[in-house]
């Protein structure tokens, strides 16, 4: 790392404290046979942030995602997500921690055969205690309104367009009301017009719930309006970590391609 690419990465740290960290990622390595996805990999979320993960298609960004939410396992490293170890976790105490962090899934993982409410209920069946069907109702719709889709309450995925499938993604994340959202490119495959709107809910969603946010994304436009921070994922490693102005400043092979 050269001393811009330090520089930016000190300037960008000092503005939060330990304290109020929700995610911490440290020396997080993860092997396919001999293909080294990530290579002692360390970034910190702090409360209300959201922060970009950067990187070139393949370089790791979705494996590192995984690996917070357990569905991967990481070779070697620790990983600490609202004060739990994820990695000494069993699975039941997996799926507690899994209530507070909400995951926007890159294909959006709607069930095909169910109706947009019966997406949304899903998740609170499987993590709460027995609602009332009127307050599964309230629920769902408060859900749905973040998103303005009410009117697709009896509608099934195969009605929806893309972006719509994917703000009822999102809705179906936000019903369980998490701390963390997790979202893995969450504008990959979307026109700009519809991608602007995903971009606008992802600040909305912040603003009003007070949500920390870890987004993968290598869409620059996506980068811009949402990053507090952006870490640069470079052949396994945080080669950089800093605002979008700073980062942009960074004379680097590894890190002036993305800004120019």
């Amino acid at each position: 790392m050269n001393r811009t690419t330090e520089s930016a990465t000190k300037d960008a740290a000092s503005l939060k404290t330990t304290e109020d960290i929700v995610l911490r990622v440290r020396k997080l390595s993860k092997s396919f046979g001999n293909n080294h996805v990530l290579r002692e990999f360390n970034v910190e979320l702090h409360q209300g942030e959201n922060l970009v993960v950067l990187g070139k298609s393949g370089s790791g960004k979705s494996v590192l995602i995984k690996c917070i939410i357990g569905l991967l396992e990481p070779d070697s490293g620790e990983i600490n997500v609202l004060g739990e170890d994820v990695l000494s976790l069993d699975s039941e105490e997996l799926d507690r921690l899994r209530v507070k962090v909400g995951f926007l899934f890159q294909s959006n993982a709607l069930y095909d055969s169910m109706t947009v409410r019966e997406n949304l209920e899903f998740p609170l069946r499987r993590h709460t205690i027995q609602l009332d069907p009127k307050d599964e109702l309230v629920l769902v719709m408060e859900a749905l309104a973040n998103v303005g889709l009410e009117h697709t309450l009896d509608m099934l995925p195969a009605e929806l367009s893309g972006g719509m499938r994917k703000r009822i993604a999102l809705a179906r994340t936000l019903i369980l009301k998490p701390s963390i959202i997790l979202y893995d490119e969450p504008t990959t495959g979307l026109d700009p017009i519809t991608s602007l709107e995903i971009i606008t809910l992802i600040n909305k969603i912040r603003e009003k719930y007070g949500t920390s946010a870890l987004i993968i994304s290598h869409d620059m436009n996506c980068v811009k309006r949402t990053a507090d921070r952006i870490a640069v994922l470079v052949d396994g490693r945080c080669k950089a970590l800093g605002t979008y102005e700073e980062l942009s400043r960074i004379e680097d092979q590894n890190i002036s391609p993305f800004f120019h």
